[in-house]
């Protein structure tokens, strides 16, 4: 008798917990001065002076950041998909194809946190009174289409050819034929993996603190210093990323099946 892969997740998961558990009891984590002492640190790094505030403040500025740096990269996501796979169904377009090619050949091949130092420091060096948070969204935005496009080119690209081809037969000219009717069926395809890509978005904007945003983990590492306590705060900040993540994971698996269902239907 075999496990499935639903069996054998539960049975691994299972197992974890139980050796988390031993590690826990084996370092004294149960014993009522470890607890005392967990919840004397947990009142001086987010109770006392409403320091949980904080994080508050900086999970709504990594939200903030995170949703307008997505409509950006969905905006030059569309645009650079459509000109790649224009060019490749034989309209010369041979400057634009090259500019698409080399803007996301650049934003995929640098890392993010360069990019963001980069618009900052180099590109904004003398915009000094523009606020820090719009370079921010702009950056993760611009490096965010950059893999947008690849995602939008793989939906136009799954699209049946006969779609453009009756489209352009009842007398819609190219543009009109994309956007009217290939577009709408890419964009119901790709919608969960603009998901997953938002959260890998959610999770690179944990470098904004290197130009000086109050975001998520920069608030987690305020409180250090105020508190000089190195352990809760960061732990704090990755739970509340995770429970995000699995938030938005979840979304994901329920939108993949209502559009597997609508398609069957």
């Amino acid at each position: 008798m075999t496990m499935n892969n639903k069996t054998r997740g539960d049975y691994f998961l299972g197992l974890c917990l139980i050796i988390l558990i031993f590690l826990l009891y084996r370092s004294g984590f149960f014993t009522v001065e470890a607890w005392q002492n967990f919840v004397d640190h947990f009142y001086q790094n987010f109770i006392e002076k409403d320091r949980y505030m904080m994080l508050v403040k900086g999970l709504r500025s990594t939200i903030f950041m995170t949703l307008f740096a997505t409509l950006i990269g969905v905006a030059v996501g569309i645009i650079l998909s459509v000109i790649r796979v224009a060019h490749a169904g034989g309209i010369h377009i041979p400057v634009l194809n090259a500019l698409a090619d080399c803007y996301i050949a650049v934003l995929r091949g640098t890392p993010a946190m360069v990019q963001l130092l980069i618009w900052n420091f180099t590109i904004f060096a003398s915009a000094r009174d523009l606020n820090k948070m719009y370079i921010a969204i702009l950056a993760f935005g611009l490096n965010s289409g950059a893999y947008v496009a690849e995602i939008f080119r793989g939906g136009i690209e799954a699209i049946d050819r006969g779609q453009m081809e009756a489209a352009r037969s009842l007398g819609l000219s190219y543009g009109k034929s994309m956007r009217l009717v290939i577009l709408p069926q890419a964009i119901r395809n790709v919608v969960p993996m603009l998901f997953n890509e938002f959260i890998v978005l959610l999770k690179e904007t944990s470098v904004a603190g290197y130009i000086g945003i109050d975001d998520l983990t920069r608030a987690g590492q305020n409180i250090q210093a105020l508190t000089m306590e190195h352990s809760q705060p960061l732990i704090m900040v990755a739970i509340i990323y995770l429970l995000i993540v699995m938030f938005l994971s979840y979304l994901v698996r329920r939108l993949e099946k209502y559009l597997s269902r609508s398609r069957r239907g």
